[in-house]
Protein backbone atom coordinates (compact mmCIF):
# COMPACT_ATOMS: atom_id res chain seq x y z
CA UNK A 1 0.00 0.00 0.00
CA UNK A 2 1.57 3.52 -0.89
CA UNK A 3 0.90 5.12 1.85
CA UNK A 4 2.38 2.87 4.30
CA UNK A 5 5.25 2.95 2.05
CA UNK A 6 5.44 6.51 2.12
CA UNK A 7 5.15 6.12 6.43
CA UNK A 8 7.87 3.89 6.01
CA UNK A 9 10.13 6.02 4.19
CA UNK A 10 9.39 9.02 6.45
CA UNK A 11 10.05 7.13 9.68
CA UNK A 12 13.55 5.66 8.06
CA UNK A 13 14.43 8.92 6.63
CA UNK A 14 13.68 10.26 10.40
CA UNK A 15 15.14 7.11 12.15
CA UNK A 16 18.90 7.63 9.64
CA UNK A 17 18.44 12.08 10.55
CA UNK A 18 18.90 11.27 13.94
CA UNK A 19 21.05 8.13 13.70
CA UNK A 20 19.06 6.10 15.59
CA UNK A 21 18.33 2.03 14.92
CA UNK A 22 14.99 0.41 16.36
CA UNK A 23 16.07 -2.56 18.71
CA UNK A 24 13.06 -4.50 20.76
CA UNK A 25 11.26 -1.65 22.16
CA UNK A 26 9.67 1.25 19.96
CA UNK A 27 7.69 3.90 20.87
CA UNK A 28 5.20 6.38 19.41
CA UNK A 29 6.45 9.43 18.05
CA UNK A 30 5.28 12.70 19.88
CA UNK A 31 6.00 15.63 17.22
CA UNK A 32 7.29 18.74 19.55
CA UNK A 33 9.10 20.92 16.64
CA UNK A 34 6.92 23.54 17.61
CA UNK A 35 7.77 23.60 21.51
CA UNK A 36 10.64 25.43 22.69
CA UNK A 37 12.85 23.04 24.46
CA UNK A 38 16.17 21.74 26.81
CA UNK A 39 17.98 18.60 27.75
CA UNK A 40 18.13 19.58 32.42
CA UNK A 41 19.48 16.73 34.12
CA UNK A 42 17.02 13.73 33.60
CA UNK A 43 14.55 16.17 32.22
CA UNK A 44 13.42 17.22 29.33
CA UNK A 45 11.34 20.47 30.05
CA UNK A 46 9.35 22.25 26.66
CA UNK A 47 6.85 24.76 26.19
CA UNK A 48 4.74 26.28 23.63
CA UNK A 49 6.70 29.80 23.87
CA UNK A 50 10.13 30.99 24.67
CA UNK A 51 8.74 33.34 27.29
CA UNK A 52 6.68 30.22 29.20
CA UNK A 53 10.00 28.23 28.84
CA UNK A 54 11.80 31.06 30.75
CA UNK A 55 8.70 31.59 33.22
CA UNK A 56 8.60 30.79 37.17
CA UNK A 57 5.38 30.18 37.23
CA UNK A 58 5.24 27.00 35.75
CA UNK A 59 4.26 27.82 32.04
CA UNK A 60 6.21 24.90 30.53
CA UNK A 61 6.00 20.83 30.83
CA UNK A 62 8.78 18.66 31.90
CA UNK A 63 9.21 14.69 31.51
CA UNK A 64 12.07 12.69 32.40
CA UNK A 65 14.05 10.99 30.37
CA UNK A 66 13.39 7.08 29.87
CA UNK A 67 16.50 4.72 29.71
CA UNK A 68 15.45 2.28 27.99
CA UNK A 69 17.58 -0.86 28.75
CA UNK A 70 18.00 -2.32 25.06
CA UNK A 71 19.05 1.29 24.15
CA UNK A 72 22.48 2.35 25.33
CA UNK A 73 21.44 6.16 24.85
CA UNK A 74 18.10 8.44 25.29
CA UNK A 75 18.27 11.45 23.00
CA UNK A 76 19.75 11.01 19.36
CA UNK A 77 20.71 14.19 17.75
CA UNK A 78 20.45 15.22 14.50
CA UNK A 79 21.63 18.43 12.20
CA UNK A 80 18.32 19.70 12.48
CA UNK A 81 15.93 17.57 14.99
CA UNK A 82 16.76 16.02 18.22
CA UNK A 83 14.77 12.59 18.95
CA UNK A 84 14.51 11.50 23.06
CA UNK A 85 12.70 8.93 24.97
CA UNK A 86 10.55 10.52 27.39
CA UNK A 87 8.85 9.30 30.47
CA UNK A 88 5.53 11.06 31.34
CA UNK A 89 4.47 9.25 34.54
CA UNK A 90 0.66 9.23 32.78
CA UNK A 91 -0.79 5.99 32.57
CA UNK A 92 2.31 4.47 31.57
CA UNK A 93 2.79 6.55 28.45
CA UNK A 94 6.39 7.08 27.07
CA UNK A 95 7.05 9.15 23.36
CA UNK A 96 9.71 9.38 21.15
CA UNK A 97 9.14 13.24 21.22
CA UNK A 98 11.18 14.92 18.16
CA UNK A 99 12.38 18.36 18.75
CA UNK A 100 13.39 21.07 16.68
CA UNK A 101 17.20 22.19 17.02
CA UNK A 102 16.32 25.56 16.11
CA UNK A 103 14.10 25.85 19.43
CA UNK A 104 16.62 24.38 21.70
CA UNK A 105 17.34 26.94 24.75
Amino acid sequence: MNLMDNYNKALDRLYKHVGFKEDWVVYPINDCTDKFWNVEGDTVKYANTKEEFESESGEYFEDELYKQRFYDKWIYEGKQLTLIFCNTHIDGVCWFRIFDNDKKC
